[in-house]
């Protein structure tokens, strides 16, 4: 897995970023957290877990980070991609699983299954989001706001989004129906060490306007 490189956005992650760097480690040897504006020791722990780290100076959005490191793992020489939270969120143990179906695919993507760990809230607002994926741009999917993605560096280059924040994931996926890149989604275990993070009903609502909205532009 010498081309396989791991993007990690981090903000303010101190609390859980080494340890998943120490497991992230036993699967990928090129490891990219970008310290997105952070005011605590992200950065400074992240380090000293042995990844590149690259610093935004003021916070720009998950988008943005991981959009940088991207960039930059792909100029590296990157040919597989691999997407996860910094939180806790998500099992680096699932990486192997992830590269062995994107060897048939361009882009893989994760579901969490829905049970009393997530929120209701988040999991109302993940049901109207996917919804509207499904109609506007014809790709069907459990959940379309999990951040745990595999793909290759070529596919990276046609679905590169140009949001900042959050919608990014949805971003990702309308790019991905646009193209027509062969997909699939994998199920993980669901994980919530914060529970105040997600995507709510009223982040599901303007996430759909901006679907919406993107289905009327040019994507390419």
């Amino acid at each position: 897995m010498n081309d396989t490189w791991v993007i990690i956005a981090a903000y303010n992650e101190q609390r859980y970023i080494g340890d998943v760097l120490e497991r992230v480690k036993k699967y990928a040897e090129h490891i990219v957290v970008v310290d997105d504006g952070s005011r605590d020791k992200t950065a400074h722990i992240a380090k000293e877990h042995g990844a590149i780290v690259l610093t935004h100076v003021i916070n720009q959005g998950k988008g943005a980070a991981v959009r940088t490191g991207c960039d930059y793992a792909v100029k590296q020489g990157a040919q597989q991609l691999i997407l996860l939270d910094a939180d806790g969120q998500h099992e680096p143990e699932d990486i192997p699983r992830f590269v062995q179906v994107l060897n048939e695919m361009d882009i893989v993507f994760s579901y969490r299954t829905y049970g009393k760990d997530m929120p209701f809230v988040f999991r109302f607002g993940n049901s109207i989001i996917n919804l509207a994926t499904r109609i506007l741009y014809g790709i069907t999917l459990h959940d379309t706001q999990s951040g745990f993605r595999v793909m290759t560096a070529a596919t990276y280059k046609k679905v590169r989004w140009n949001a900042n924040r959050y919608f990014m994931e949805s971003e990702m996926i309308a790019r991905t129906g646009a193209a027509r890149l062969r997909s699939t989604e994998i199920p993980i275990k669901t994980i919530y060490l914060d529970r105040r993070k997600g995507t709510t009903i009223l982040d599901g609502i303007l996430i759909v306007w901006r679907l919406i909205l993107l289905r009327f532009q040019r994507l390419g």
